[in-house]
């Protein structure tokens, strides 16, 4: 609910005041000012640094992918200067230009949602974007504690990945939030956003990859083998993914220079890095296949399967259990896709059936026993060298935002020829539901494709939709070539 809040209060786009003084872009007076045009590196501190001389700021709210972000003045005296002075003259943020205008919200909503907008938390939540990466308990203590001494941590799943780190004092979680809020951990993914949290305190009952009480060290660990445990996004560790065509591994995100940030530089190298386990210290337990069940016998089939598990890795390869009817199995390029496959897909529903994904004991698919599927295709189909995997390199991979299902997909890839009207009939065609609003993002004019935003009624016939029409060939009169459309689940929670 908090996330839909947030998403609806930044919705508006708000534009700048035009040179010609045109009151058609004038925006109601309030203490919230809009920022835009932010630069990839920018964080909080960089905000508060740069717009702190046209006064005091109560709270900051990063967007990283959108590079914008919404800044709360304690007086809105302060916000018309900073709007003033931003339309006037050049305010540059981080060695960037940046732009402002009001906001039309007067207040930032907190997750605290305390009425003192000063209010902090010795508790931050942070949430995760783009994980590309494993998150664990030590990733996350080697981010947070150079700024200052992490007494807990809690890693949970809900809305994708997210994680509370609780200071001893609330001062080390104000430093902690503006030096860290919207930075990378890892080069182009694992984006930070960091909100404080509810709770003034964590209880932690373990101490493992998902929950650590640096207090309590005696807390006993959970070994492997007791219990199933909650899978991990990317398992417990980063490797180098040398196997996998990905190169090296990326460092984690070099810490803040500025010493305001730090509690004491004693012993913090200027980046922190991660050390790559043995290879036998995480592959104990763990596959590269799922088991995918709960399946429509008669509306899903090999490339379907494929359409809906590649937007979280490679698929190798999908076999249908010929014992085992509505069941699955799918080779992906290594274990973290399989477990960011059954953190974001596991027990949603599609064609009115719930899909159960989890990891499968089997450690390859082997093209045995197969047979003709209810539609006449193949029980078994290879994927390996298809073109439309979208982590066959590291610079691809990093492109791809993990996302959970959601009712807005992102389309991309298709011809400008193509209208609104032609993507309804194409869902007409397939029998699935069509959108319900459109949006198609400006290209420029030498651009041979465009690509845009498809909102529907729910979640569920936004991803029946995906699993039926991601990759497919759009042939356009006289072209040589078909176009392939490609779909995905959009960081956006309605258009």
């Amino acid at each position: 609910h908090f996330e839909n809040c947030i998403c609806s209060e930044l919705y508006p786009i708000l534009c700048v005041l035009q040179d010609n003084g045109d009151d058609s872009h004038r925006i109601a007076q309030s203490p919230v000012v809009h920022v835009r045009g932010l630069c990839e590196a920018v964080v909080e501190a960089d905000l508060v640094e740069a717009l702190e001389k046209f006064g005091p700021i109560c709270y900051v709210m990063m967007m990283p992918f959108k590079r914008q972000a919404l800044v709360e003045f304690e007086m809105v005296e302060s916000a018309d200067k900073c709007v003033a002075c931003g339309s006037s003259e050049a305010v540059y943020i981080a060695g960037q230009q940046a732009f402002f205008n009001y906001s039309t919200s007067k207040r930032i909503t907190r997750p605290t949602n305390s009425d003192n907008p000063n209010s902090g938390n010795k508790v931050l939540l942070l949430s995760i974007q783009n994980p590309l990466y494993p998150i664990t308990t030590d990733v996350l203590y080697t981010v947070c504690n150079p700024i200052g001494s992490v007494m807990r941590i809690v890693i949970f799943k809900r809305n994708g990945i997210q994680a509370m780190v609780e200071y001893p004092f609330c001062l080390c979680a104000q430093k902690a939030k503006a030096a860290l809020n919207g930075a990378d951990i890892y080069a182009g993914c694992c984006t930070l956003k960091i909100e404080y949290a509810r709770p003034t305190r964590l209880n932690v009952i373990r101490n493992d990859n998902e929950s650590w009480d640096y207090t309590k060290p005696y807390l006993v660990r959970r070994e492997r083998g007791k219990g199933r445990q909650r899978q991990a996004i990317l398992g417990e560790h980063p490797s180098s993914y040398g196997d996998n065509g990905y190169g090296s591994h990326c460092p984690l995100l070099p810490l803040p220079g500025n010493s305001r940030y730090k509690l004491s530089s004693h012993d913090i190298p200027e980046v922190v890095a991660y050390p790559l386990p043995q290879s036998s210290s995480y592959n104990h337990g763990s596959s590269s296949v799922a088991m995918v069940s709960g399946l429509h016998p008669a509306k899903m089939n090999c490339t379907r399967i494929f359409n809906l598990f590649c937007l979280y890795g490679n698929i190798e390869k999908v076999k249908f259990m010929k014992s085992v009817p509505g069941t699955a199995l799918v080779e992906m390029g290594d274990e973290y896709a399989v477990d960011r496959a059954i953190t974001h897909l596991n027990s949603i529903k599609v064609f009115g059936k719930r899909l159960n994904v989890c990891v499968s004991k089997q450690h390859a698919v082997i093209p045995s026993q197969v047979f003709e599927l209810e539609d006449g295709s193949s029980s078994y189909k290879d994927f390996a060298m298809t073109r439309n995997n979208r982590f066959t390199s590291q610079g691809q991979a990093s492109k791809n935002i993990i996302q959970p299902p959601s009712c807005v997909l992102h389309y991309y890839n298709v011809p400008p020829c193509i209208s609104e009207d032609q993507l309804l009939r194409l869902c007409s065609e397939h029998d699935v539901p069509g959108f319900t609003k459109f949006k198609m993002f400006d290209a420029k004019p030498s651009s041979k494709t465009i690509s845009g935003l498809l909102e529907f009624d729910s979640k569920t016939h936004a991803v029946e939709v995906l699993t039926v029409l991601n990759h497919y060939q759009i042939r356009i009169p006289n072209g040589s070539n078909p176009y392939t459309l490609k779909l995905c689940f959009s960081t956006s929670s309605h258009l």
